[in-house]
């Protein structure tokens, strides 16, 4: 269920189920939380909804971040807008945001059954933003470890005629700060590994800042998308490598998780080694997918 108060005013949590493909979508299961006074106050500025650029934020468990990164990601540009999309977070992460959407058409909420994962979230959100229009998606964390103010420099490439940006910690000028020398190892051997034996031309497969246009995940197979974790960031850059899709890279600095705690494990990443292969020996879908680009340099 697609919550903000452009499509129904005031949120309900009586509101009747819903289903979307295989995800049972379910309603609140109790009243949405107030709103601090200095959020309503930014909110109460933030604007009518463009429907230009939807920023997809998946969640579970991510009430201490959720409100300011919310604020923030408006804050950034008008033509930005929130979906959040929860997995029946324990702890009122999407009554949290039910809140937030009830007082500007700028956020949705929607609302999942329970822990479905990284890559349908993401998914959902992408198909969501694509019924609604917007021309453009970006994706993202809500642990502040991607930070708000690159959306413009994203969305900027984007508009200058990148078909997918990622924000990248391993080109000049990213880095990740304050990760202990193990996940350093497992990041760059990681990428390395996808690399060389997928050709990407990404130095960054792994991350998940990124902003997409529209028409390049409309000819993407997001239903043949299997992988999650870090295993869908490096399907979703190869399909569009696949497809001759332009891809940019822009430095960010990736600060470790504000609040909250980490979704990375050992399965993740053991997913991702085995996934890498998985797709190196699969045909290529897209040959004949060409899409139809601005005539610009990037």
């Amino acid at each position: 269920m697609i919550q903000s108060n452009q499509n129904q005013g005031r949120y309900s949590p009586h509101m009747p189920r819903r289903t979307a493909g295989r995800e049972a979508i379910a309603p609140c299961g109790q009243e949405s939380r107030p709103v601090a006074e200095s959020i309503a106050d930014a909110l109460v500025s933030a604007g009518p909804s463009q429907q230009y650029c939807l920023v997809v934020v998946p969640t579970y468990n991510e009430a201490p971040n959720i409100e300011r990164l919310v604020v923030e990601i408006l804050a950034q540009r008008p033509q930005l807008d929130v979906l959040v999309v929860d997995d029946n977070s324990p702890d009122g992460t999407g009554d949290l945001v039910a809140a937030l959407a009830a007082r500007t058409p700028r956020v949705q909420v929607l609302r999942r059954a329970g822990k479905l994962g990284l890559s349908s979230a993401y998914l959902a959100g992408f198909r969501e933003g694509l019924r609604q229009g917007y021309a453009y998606i970006c994706e993202m964390d809500a642990d502040f470890s991607h930070q708000p103010h690159y959306l413009p420099a994203l969305l900027d490439a984007a508009e200058r005629g990148a078909d997918v940006v990622l924000g990248s910690r391993s080109v000049p000028g990213g880095r990740a700060e304050n990760w202990s020398w193990v996940r350093k190892a497992i990041s760059r051997g990681g990428n390395l590994y996808a690399r060389a034996i997928l050709g990407l031309p990404v130095h960054d497969c792994t991350g998940g800042f990124k902003c997409f246009r529209a028409a390049v995940l409309r000819q993407i197979d997001l239903d043949a998308i299997r992988s999650n974790g870090y295993a869908f960031q490096v399907e979703m850059n190869y399909r569009c490598h696949q497809a001759a899709f332009r891809i940019r890279e822009i430095p960010i600095v990736f600060p470790n998780r504000v609040a909250g705690q980490s979704k990375m494990s050992w399965r993740i990443v053991w997913e991702a080694t085995v996934i890498v292969w998985r797709l190196r020996l699969s045909r290529n879908p897209y040959k004949q997918v060409r899409l139809a680009r601005p005539d610009v340099e990037i």
